[in-house]
């Protein structure tokens, strides 16, 4: 009985396994061609320079350590430890995503938010987070794990057409990044979950 038991677990599992790889390997490969037209388009080093090549682009020296910590404390835990990839966060995300029946954002690290930033649009589809996940790949290889800090902290979106800390920083406090209050850290670093909403002058509304 025992037996029968575990075996018929067993071949449960292996039907959840073969299901899944069959639903998500059109998936893998759509997000893969993405990634492929993306890349052939603009190579991921020109996409880089374009964005260093910026006015408002600033080196993470010229931004307050506690703006940058606060950062990653807040948008991806564990940056400096993954490869581009948080498997724990993923699979948060997903279970996430089952339990109210909608497709949460969320999962993504700071190297794949730059690679969303860099190539892809915003819409909430699995075949762009497979996407990102390549580009992430590439940016790891490229750049050490400050480059890629320094490149997040100048793509984000703040709010009010703010793009990158040197000009939130300006907009919202008339300040240079180095020079952000704990405050107005605190501030900027939770506008970064939703920019229209939870910007400085959106609390005063």
């Amino acid at each position: 009985m025992k037996k029968t038991i575990l075996r018929f677990i067993g071949l449960v599992l292996i039907i959840c396994i073969i299901g899944i790889g069959v639903y998500s390997a059109p998936i893998v490969a759509t997000g893969y061609s993405m990634y492929k037209e993306a890349v052939s388009k603009t190579s991921l080093e020109e996409a880089v320079n374009k964005v260093k090549g910026s006015d408002n682009y600033i080196e993470l020296k010229d931004i307050s350590d506690e703006f940058a910590a606060k950062v990653v404390e807040s948008e991806d835990k564990r940056f400096f430890e993954h490869k581009g990839v948080d498997i724990k966060a993923i699979i948060r995300a997903a279970y996430r995503s089952m339990r109210e029946q909608s497709f949460a954002e969320g999962g993504s690290t700071i190297t794949q938010q730059v690679g969303k930033n860099l190539y892809f649009s915003f819409d909430k589809k699995l075949e762009r987070k497979v996407a990102e996940v390549f580009v992430a790949a590439d940016l790891e290889k490229m750049l050490s794990k400050e480059e890629i800090l320094e490149l997040y902290l100048n793509i984000s979106y703040f709010g009010e057409g703010c793009y990158g800390v040197k000009e939130a920083a300006k907009h919202y406090y008339g300040v240079s990044p180095k020079s952000l209050s704990s405050e107005q850290t605190a501030a900027l670093v939770f506008t970064l979950k939703r920019p229209n909403d939870y910007n400085p002058n959106a609390y005063q509304r």
